[in-house]
């Protein structure tokens, strides 16, 4: 997911949360700024980490005025400490008060994980492992979360569902086995689309071999499983582990010998990274 893929799709989710936000009209902010009057406010980051989605923050206000600027002082993929300042905004102060929480709530959860990403991808620093994302992600938060794992260091493993085939558990139970499902995929799909197997035993990888399947996903194995799974495999496929990867336990992974380590935690489980918009006053 590239910044430019990211400004097709941002205003449309940016509008659905500002709706979110008012219904009708903000009323505090109504109460002090009946008329326009033009101020600053200072965005400056509360913990060490990476920054990501600093234009989404800045198309909040954008959207709700063209009278107000943001100034960056930092880029996305920049690594911030506590106190930094992050960039000015400017301008109408309706708007800012209006668009700041979420602003902020885009801002800090696309760091929070673009951060927890570049955690993890420096563990696995120097093994030739890739590091990427899954479809576990907050409901119509996909493009900024995605966004935020390259930011980070990760890849994507697959935007949607139009994609690639992934034969889960699921759809090989319902086509009646591992090589049913392949051979279903190879007939129904595109040769140019790519066939992944999740696959939860060492039976399951010796059909999935056999089937033919690009991608064979070690799903949730021990240790030791996955080791012979590699070694049967033996570059006929790319091979992928997935299953409850976290920042706690990615380094076991490091000399197993899997192509691709799949991780839910980078989306679902990434702590926000604090950062706030501070000093509002108005200016002449």
């Amino acid at each position: 997911m590239d910044e430019i893929t990211l400004k097709i799709h941002a205003d449309d989710l940016i509008l659905m949360a500002l709706k979110e936000d008012v219904t009708n009209e903000d009323v505090s902010t109504a109460c002090v700024l009946p008329a326009y009057a033009e101020g600053e406010a200072d965005l400056i980051a509360k913990e060490e980490g990476v920054i990501a989605g600093l234009f989404v923050f800045g198309r909040v206000f954008s959207l709700l005025s063209d009278r107000v600027t943001v100034e960056y002082l930092k880029k996305d993929g920049d690594r911030v400490k506590k106190g930094d300042l992050l960039a000015k905004v400017r301008g109408d102060m309706r708007a800012i008060l209006t668009g700041e929480r979420t602003a902020l709530n885009y801002l800090q959860r696309m760091s929070g994980v673009a951060t927890y990403t570049a955690r993890l991808c420096g563990l696995l620093k120097g093994t030739g492992i890739r590091l990427v994302d899954t479809r576990k992600t907050t409901p119509n938060m996909r493009v900024f979360e995605k966004y935020a794992v390259r930011v980070g260091g990760g890849g994507s493993h697959r935007y949607n569902l139009s994609d690639a085939i992934l034969l889960k558990d699921n759809h090989i139970g319902a086509a009646g086995g591992v090589k049913q499902a392949v051979r279903a995929a190879k007939e129904y799909a595109s040769f140019v689309m790519k066939i992944e197997v999740e696959t939860e035993n060492m039976q399951m990888v010796k059909d999935a071999v056999e089937a033919g399947a690009d991608i064979i996903m070690l799903d949730n194995m021990t240790d030791e499983e996955m080791r012979e799974a590699v070694r049967y495999i033996d570059h006929r496929a790319i091979v992928e582990c997935s299953g409850n990867v976290t920042l706690e336990n990615i380094s076991r992974l490091a000399d197993i010998g899997v192509d691709i380590v799949s991780s839910g935690a980078l989306t679902h489980s990434a702590p926000i990274l604090d950062v706030s918009l501070k000093n509002l006053h108005p200016v002449r």
